[in-house]
Order: structure tokens, then C-alpha cells, then sequence
């Protein structure tokens, strides 16, 4: 008796927004002038979707998240389209989430409404912040009354809210940072976000700091702002289920991202996307063309926007099992790991456990709440 085909999850990343932030490090181009640039990616997406369908086989489909760049930007009638073709192709969950990342400026937010008319059931907002300062600094394109516009307006839209904050912003105290993200939650959410602002390497906020520009709050403060974080959350009844995501409830988790950290199997279209799909049994990693035009070509020239897929070695998809399971508290099983011959016995898992960093049975092994804070040194001590 063969076992069921694992479920699966669709990424479809929209690369275009109307402004590049100076934080973001993600696959995305300014949105001005590429009417059929993005008209043709359209049509190339729901091609690649169909040359994928193939290798995958037949799925329950349980989610589809639009990503990005901005995909509030995309005509709302394009989502449906592909949609359409997602639905056709794989046979949707019962309860398929279908999350899209939206900005809150007025017309983004406009557009909500056809949005959930073309089956958007999941918005996530990216707030980022509720002060004029802050949203300036970040180089966002709304301000905060746009901002609680935007709210008001998803909250009577979409049946489900997942906000996205930033915090560790230069200047901001614990205090300040408490006050903000209660007024976000005020509006309802189901699901939080807050992300500590990081400086990734050849971003225009790398470069400002380089330069002296402005200083990042450094660790002490940095830990501060998290606690503070997780206190109202928490009281708030929010479950941080993730390392920096918090739900109220297991039924408002993101079942997209748990697609990821579980290690199931999910489709990337779209420039830049990455995949992960077990075909006979073997884990393959597929990554799109990155710029919108080579993507298009790729896909016409051989039905597929990228141009492996790679085959993973065992060791390989246990070190993404590490990575990506101990972000979620349940964590990763020592079969999974078993080609790393990491094990309860292991002398780098033992010191970890020593440290307070790592909980372990017979069976798994998880970060402790301690471990979480520092789970990039975690997992590097663990795959080293």
C-alpha cells in the first residue's frame, strides 16, 4: 500500500513595488512603466504552474501565498486568473488559505475589496509602523493615518489579518514600542509579525551604517524590545508559535509559512521564486530566474522559470530540516537529521542542551525559549 502524496503549498512572487525600501534584500524591481512586462509574467506564471503540476504529480493543495515585492499591486482579475489555474491543477484543501502581502496606501487598500472578490481570504498588512518618523526612516510609501485607514478597511474586508511590524528601529525605546503595538492589535488582528530590523548586506540601510548614518540599538536594547514584544503579545493571547510570528490560536497560524518550517513541498513561480518538491521520493529545490524578463524567456524557451530542478543530497535536506524546523517549537525528529548523525548523544547537541539552548528527547529536538533568541548561533553550532 503506497503512502498518500504529501499536501503542497504555491508561492507566486510578484516582484514589482513602488518603492524599493532601504531594508529589503528580496528579489524585487520598481513597478513603473512594465504594464507588458507584467501582463506577459501573468501568462508565464500559470504556464509554469502547469509544467510543475506535472512533476509533482496529483496534491491536496493547502495553501497559496502571494509574495514579494508587492502583490496589492497586481490587478485584482490577474490574481484570480491564476487562482483559477492553481485550483484546476491540484485539488484544493477544504480550508485553502489563500494569503496575499498588501501596503496600506490608499490605493492599495482600494483594491482590497476585489482582492477578496477574486479569492484573496488572507491579507497580511505591511504596517511596519504607526509613526510618521518611523515610516519616513523606513522608507515607506503610507503614513500612519494611512496606516490605520488601511486597518480599518482589511478588518471589515478580509475574514483573516496577519500584521507585519518593525521594531529595533534607531532611537526607539521599549516603552514607545509597547504603545505601538497595542494600538496595532486594537484593530483585531488574528496574527503578528514583528521582525527585528536587521541590516542585511548590500541593502541601502547596510551602506548607511557603513558610512555612519545611523547606529542599530545594540544588543542590550535589542533584547529589551523583544521581551517587551513577547510580554504583550502574550497578554494580549497571542501564541508565538514561531520565532517571529504569533497567532491567537492554532486556527489563525500562517498554514503557508508552517508549509516551510515543517518541510513540506511547495511550488515557486514568479521571478526569484524558490521551490522544494519530492518527486520519487527525492527532495528537489527549484529557483526561478530572477529578473521578470529572463523569467518570462525561460518559461517560454522550456515551460518552467528555472532551469534545474536540483536533486538534494540527504545531508543537504537535513541541514534545511535544521534550519527551518527549529524556528517552530515542535522542532525537528532525529530521523530527519539522521544523515547528519546528529543524535541525543552527539557532543554539539549535548553542549547546546548544557547551554539551556536546546531541548531534547529520544525522539526530537527543539530550541528553548533562551534558544530562540539566539537560534542563528544555535544552528550554526549545530551544522558546523
Amino acid at each position: 500500500m503506497t503512502s498518500p502524496a504529501p499536501p503542497l503549498g504555491v508561492y507566486v512572487h510578484w516582484p514589482y513595488c513602488a518603492r524599493i525600501c532601504p531594508y529589503c534584500d528580496f528579489n524585487v524591481y520598481r513597478d513603473r512603466g512594465r504594464a507588458a512586462e507584467q501582463a506577459a509574467l501573468v501568462d508565464a506564471i500559470i504556464d509554469d504552474l502547469r509544467t510543475q503540476a506535472e512533476l509533482t504529480g496529483p496534491r491536496t493543495l493547502v495553501s497559496v501565498f502571494f509574495g514579494g515585492g508587492t502583490p496589492s499591486l497586481m490587478a485584482p482579475d490577474a490574481v484570480a486568473k491564476v487562482l483559477e489555474a492553481v485550483c484546476q491543477l491540484w485539488t484544493p484543501a477544504a480550508d485553502l488559505e489563500v494569503s496575499l502581502e498588501a501596503n496600506p496606501t490608499d490605493a492599495e487598500a482600494g483594491r482590497f475589496a476585489a482582492l477578496a472578490e477574486a479569492g484573496v481570504g488572507r491579507l497580511s498588512l505591511g504596517v511596519q509602523a504607526l509613526d510618521d518618523a518611523a515610516l519616513s526612516f523606513l522608507g515607506r510609501d503610507h503614513d500612519a493615518a494611512a496606516a490605520r485607514r488601511a486597518l480599518e478597511m482589511a478588518t471589515r474586508t478580509f475574514p483573516r489579518l496577519s500584521l507585519d511590524m518593525i521594531y529595533a528601529r534607531p532611537g526607539q525605546t521599549p516603552e514607545a514600542w509597547e504603545a505601538e503595538l497595542r494600538e496595532a492589535l486594537s484593530y483585531g488582528p488574528e496574527h503578528v509579525s514583528p521582525y527585528q530590523l536587521t541590516i542585511e548586506a548590500g541593502t541601502a540601510f547596510d551602506r548607511a551604517v557603513r558610512r555612519g548614518q545611523f547606529t542599530p540599538p545594540d544588543d542590550e536594547l535589542g533584547a529589551a524590545l523583544y521581551d517587551t514584544t513577547q510580554a504583550v503579545l502574550e497578554a494580549a493571547g497571542f501564541e508565538a508559535y514561531e520565532v517571529s510570528n504569533h497567532a491567537r490560536g492554532e486556527a489563525a497560524r500562517s498554514r503557508h509559512n508552517l508549509v516551510y518550517w515543517r518541510g513540506l513541498d511547495y511550488v515557486g513561480v514568479g521571478p526569484g521564486a524558490h521551490g522544494r518538491i519530492t518527486v520519487d521520493g527525492v527532495r528537489h529545490a527549484t529557483e526561478a530566474m530572477a529578473r521578470p524578463a529572463a523569467y518570462i524567456a525561460q518559461v517560454a524557451e522550456s515551460g518552467r522559470g528555472f532551469s534545474g530542478p536540483e536533486t538534494l543530497s540527504p545531508a543537504a535536506a537535513a541541514e534545511e530540516r535544521v534550519i527551518s524546523g527549529l524556528r517552530i517549537w515542535p522542532g525537528v525528529t532525529f530521523v530527519e537529521v539522521a544523515p547528519l548523525g546528529l543524535s541525543p548523544d552527539h557532543p554539539r547537541v549535548k553542549a547546546l542542551t548544557g547551554a539551556g539552548l536546546l531541548q531534547v528527547d529520544n525522539l526530537r529536538l527543539r530550541v528553548t525559549p533562551a534558544g530562540r533568541l539566539l537560534l542563528d548561533h544555535v544552528v550554526e553550532r549545530l551544522l558546523v
